[in-house]
């Protein structure tokens, strides 16, 4: 079977890997495991990419920990792959050399908040539900929101977003500073709870979307935002996927600060209603939420609904109970396991793209067309208020045909999108994936990330095989 992603053949060093386990083991114990089951979950990631497992997994409770495992892995030029909560989409976890999957699920505590400065310092293995639980009581909270209740390492390593992009940003808005343990063991603070700083280079950005390429992130110092005295949200039914794209750039280009834009194509509609036994409008449609004072979220409302309108608008719902808008929000956080129930004989490929809003309406139009010219089921989500939209293409497996009108769907998909100005992803990251798409994307750069990786990771051991290929590779 041929794959959209790149699997290079990493070298690997079986010699290097046994001793490395055997110390491992014996310092651990029973936090070094190297049960199948264990290391398939740990190379798994939900993609139709084939699982390349580690050859062992390493639980980490401290940064001290995960620096000395780095070090003996460095000694023994052994791979080593972060893991979070594996919910990666692109291949990110899979060990094409082998090695060791350093899972840092039981560094979950929040360190520190400061509620007066409006930030907050967390280990890597809390997750975003976990953190705002926590913040609760503070009226503060985190708003990054990919949907999956990811860890905050593997959201700052992959360079998250998620529905609220459109107002709040992505992780690399809210990141203020890091701790990693670099490639060779030694452990680096790239920044400080400062709200800004023109001291040196900017490691914090640096690493945040790295992908475990350049280090291991065990210590992150995050903004948080106030809660917003009120919330409101609507569904607005249209008649076309253009309408709703030509609503949400006027949108954007006229101002209004909605917090949440998400659209959802008609298959996306007809696989919520049934896997989240809802009655939406099986129409393209557009979910909006708006974040302020009661008198500013009904503004923003009217205006949108005005706007709205003026695209063919068929009906437009007010939901104001928080009960009844976050049971509309959960069925949009499900709309993959819904999409996969339109023909749960296949086998899901999610993939994403991000374009200037200016050419959504083009982008995704085109992309709805291409996938109805060419008899592929594909519905089409996205946090469409910063141009960033997905498609679940669902493929027979079984069927060399099928898979090979998928990948030159994905591939024109993603030629398309950076044509038009855009990006081959807007927040799945790169993986293994996305690697043959960075060339077209970013040209001569992908040989400065290339000299990045070779010069703080000579021996090319933090997640081999992902993002840029090496010679060693």
């Amino acid at each position: 079977m041929s794959l959209t992603g790149m699997q290079l053949n990493v070298t690997r060093n079986a010699e290097g890997i046994d001793k490395a386990i055997a110390l491992l083991s014996e310092k651990f114990g029973d936090r070094c495991q190297t049960s199948m089951s264990l290391r398939e979950q740990h190379g798994h990631t939900t993609s139709w990419l084939p699982n390349q497992p580690p050859d062992a997994v390493v639980f980490a409770q401290s940064t001290e920990e995960v620096s000395e495992i780095v070090k003996l892995c460095a000694d023994l030029h052994v791979p080593i792959i972060p893991f979070g909560s594996g919910s990666s989409l692109e291949g990110h976890l899979n060990a094409p050399g082998g090695g060791i999957s350093l899972d840092l699920s039981q560094m979950n505590e929040v360190v520190s908040v400061h509620a007066e400065d409006l930030d907050c310092v967390v280990q890597p293995g809390v997750t975003r539900k976990q953190l705002n639980a926590y913040l609760r009581d503070t009226g503060l909270f985190f708003p990054i929101d990919p949907g999956a209740d990811a860890t905050i390492g593997g959201m700052a390593a992959t360079r998250a977003s998620g529905t609220n992009a459109v107002l709040y940003g992505t992780m690399k808005d809210m990141v203020l500073a890091l701790t990693v343990v670099m490639p060779d063991g030694s452990i680096v603070k790239t920044g400080s709870r400062a709200k800004k700083s023109s001291a040196g280079y900017d490691l914090t950005r640096l690493m945040v979307g790295s992908e475990g390429t350049l280090g291991v992130i065990t210590e992150i110092t995050l903004k948080l935002k106030g809660i917003p005295e009120a919330i409101s949200g609507g569904i607005a039914s249209f008649d076309s996927i253009a309408d709703c794209c030509n609503t949400v750039i006027e949108a954007v280009q006229y101002g209004i600060p909605v917090a949440r834009m998400e659209l959802l194509d008609t298959l996306t509609v007809q696989s919520v209603n049934a896997y989240s036994k809802l009655d939406l409008p099986e129409s393209p449609l557009l979910l909006v939420e708006f974040h302020g004072s009661e008198a500013g979220v009904r503004e923003q409302a009217e205006r949108f609904g005005e706007i709205a309108a003026e695209n063919s608008l068929k009906k437009f719902e007010w939901a104001t109970d928080p009960e009844e808008r976050n049971k509309l929000w959960a069925a949009r956080h499900d709309a993959y396991w819904a999409g996969l129930g339109l023909a749960p004989e296949r086998t899901g490929l999610s993939t994403d793209v991000c374009v200037p809003i200016s050419r959504l309406a083009d982008c995704v139009t085109a992309t709805h067309d291409d996938i109805e010219g060419n008899g592929l089921i594909g519905p089409i989500v996205g946090h469409v208020g910063d141009g960033n939209f997905h498609v679940l293409v669902l493929t027979d497996l079984t069927d060399p045909e099928d898979i090979a009108k998928s990948e030159a769907f994905v591939e024109r998909l993603n030629y398309r999108a950076i044509e038009l100005g855009g990006t081959c992803t807007g927040e799945h990251g790169v993986g293994q994936g996305k690697m043959k798409y960075l060339p077209k994307e970013h040209g001569a750069g992908v040989a400065v990330m290339a000299a990045i990786k070779r010069s703080l990771d000579p021996l090319n051991i933090m997640n081999p095989g992902k993002i840029v290929a090496l010679d060693t590779e």
